[in-house]
């Protein structure tokens, strides 16, 4: 019998928050003010792995904008 991977689909504001190494109160403004791309699920707001990726990149090319 074959074993079936599942991998998140998306993650809510407290996991990326975990993974980011950010405070919970700061992330839920990055959701808010659109720095961090994320959903509307039913009263929830949910982020999915690629919205995660574009802010980690945006924000590595603003720092090497600035060293540069």
């Amino acid at each position: 019998m074959t074993t079936a991977v599942i991998q998140r689909k998306w993650y809510t504001t407290a996991e990326v928050a975990e993974m980011l190494g950010y405070g919970l109160s700061k992330t839920k403004m990055l959701v808010l003010t659109g720095e961090i791309r994320s959903i509307k699920d039913g009263r929830n707001r949910r982020i999915l792995p690629r919205y995660v990726d574009e802010y980690v990149e945006r924000r590595a090319r603003e720092a090497e904008g600035v060293m540069a």
